[in-house]
């Protein structure tokens, strides 16, 4: 349990909220109910084990953060209860509840336990791969997917590692349960996208014959696509984007666009994602609305997009 006040608002309340679920319990001395909520709100704190933390802030104390939120949420009475996540107030509730509301309200924001245990193991796989371990790396990742098969993040991960690894078999059919979710997931598209590269690689023409072939002819995009995919299942992702670079400056919509659509999840496979934010230091300011971390710039993606761009444009 925390004690937030305006020194502390930023640092463990907005920013503490990007890793996990906090909810802040608004309470003043002479509140009866408060008396109450708060000792149930610090046993569900224990019982739930992690999954979310409980800070409270004494309205009296701190009206001007009191003041925000219940102007914010149109709440006029206390207790109240807001759950952060994201950096953001997303859901609350005022009034003492039974004990089984609450539950209801917690589950409805808080991870699972097997999502918990799920991200652990994630964690877990990447620093081991990071250490050269890629067998561990993938048992971790394969068992993460088993105790949390939701998790599209994770599979996402299992699924890269395991094509990465050159287990294209595996690759398919683990993402085999989201494959419908490639129109609305970039991340997932990509790596059907790369699956797709992978299985066919081993009946391309070997890179010499595809280099006379394109040779004879600039505008064999059959073949300047195939040695692309050749790079591509190999993980030569520059060398792959150069050669779908070639078809795309020559007739755009190609075969449906696929070789703009191959460039473009090569990009989404190459960009890192956006590092979680550490806690920021106190400012004694307070804002609601927690700071977005951006993704590191890579020189190389940022260069492939502008020549895609200028390709399109």
């Amino acid at each position: 349990m925390i004690d937030i006040t305006l020194q502390n608002f930023e640092a463990d309340l907005i920013q503490a909220s990007m890793q996990q679920p906090v909810l802040l319990d608004i309470w003043a001395p002479w509140c009866g109910p408060c008396r109450t909520l708060g000792p149930m709100l610090e046993k569900l704190e224990t019982e739930y084990a992690g999954r979310f933390v409980l800070a409270k802030l004494n309205s009296d104390d701190q009206p001007e953060i009191a003041g925000q939120l219940s102007q914010a949420f149109g709440v006029r009475s206390i207790p109240f209860c807001v759950m952060f996540h994201q950096g953001q107030p997303v859901d609350g509730f005022v009034g003492a509840l039974p004990e089984g509301q609450i539950r209801q309200f917690l589950d409805k924001h808080v991870p699972s336990e097997d999502a918990l245990e799920a991200e652990h193991e994630t964690e877990e796989a990447e620093e081991l791969a990071a250490e050269g371990d890629t067998d561990a790396a993938l048992a971790k990742l394969q068992h993460a997917v088993a105790i949390d098969p939701g998790n599209d993040a994770v599979r996402c991960d299992y699924v890269k590692l395991l094509l990465e690894s050159g287990l294209v078999a595996q690759a398919r059919a683990a993402l085999e349960p989201v494959a419908s979710k490639a129109v609305a997931d970039a991340r997932i598209a990509a790596l059907g996208h790369w699956l797709a590269a992978a299985e066919k690689a081993p009946q391309a023409r070997s890179a010499e014959a595809l280099a006379a072939a394109i040779q004879t002819n600039k505008r064999d995009f059959d073949a300047r696509f195939e040695l692309a995919q050749t790079h591509f299942a190999a993980g030569r992702f520059t060398e792959a984007m150069d050669e779908l670079l070639e078809i795309i400056m020559r007739d755009k919509a190609w075969s449906d666009q696929l070789a703009r659509k191959n460039y473009v999840a090569i990009l989404e496979l190459m960009t890192k994602p956006a590092p979680k934010p550490a806690a920021a230091e106190a400012k004694g300011t307070l804002e609601l609305t927690g700071k977005v971390a951006a993704a590191p710039a890579d020189p190389v993606v940022d260069q492939y997009r502008r020549k895609l761009s200028m390709a399109l444009f």
